[in-house]
């Protein structure tokens, strides 16, 4: 990832690689009945694009307060409201090991906090994973019991993450 890309060249670059991750995540979780849970909401165009291709799961979303676009809003029932570092545990307690796909796009600008985030936050999502399980993230995750997939193709190196259970 070249430090000397514009803005807009990384932005395209995020959004092409999460696209392309989400879309293998997907597929490759087919079958699995467990949810799908949507770190962060924020717009909402991950949430949007998930809700329209996993027909067979239900997709939960996480985020601390919603002011998402109107038609990418999730049903109440659907939307898990608080802080990540107190709803994800309170979810393994509610769910178990069951998620069948989990999607993290909970970074800001600055990487060193990103980095530092994704490390606390880390062994937070790691349980909920079924066996099986895929993991989608915009930054570089630190897990124990996950292994780090190639990326699929169409997805910009250093741009989104996918592990396994």
């Amino acid at each position: 990832m070249p430090d000397d890309q514009s803005r807009l060249d990384l932005f395209i670059d995020r959004m092409v690689s999460q696209r392309a991750c989400l879309d293998f995540a997907i597929t490759e979780s087919r079958g699995m009945a467990g949810p799908v849970f949507e770190l962060g909401l924020g717009n909402g165009r991950t949430y949007h694009h998930m809700a329209q291709y996993v027909k067979d799961r239900p997709v939960y979303v996480f985020e601390r307060a919603v002011a998402s676009h109107p038609d990418s809003t999730p049903p109440e029932d659907r939307v898990i409201l608080g802080d990540v570092r107190e709803t994800l545990p309170a979810a393994l307690t509610r769910f178990g090991a069951t998620a069948s796909l989990v999607h993290a796009d909970l970074g800001g600008h600055n990487r060193e906090k990103n980095d530092a985030f994704a490390r606390f936050v880390s062994p937070l999502i790691q349980p909920l994973l079924a066996e099986g399980g895929l993991m989608v993230s915009s930054d570089r995750m630190y897990f124990d019991e996950l292994t780090e997939l190639p990326l699929p193709p169409g997805a910009v190196q250093g741009r989104c993450f996918v592990y396994r259970r």
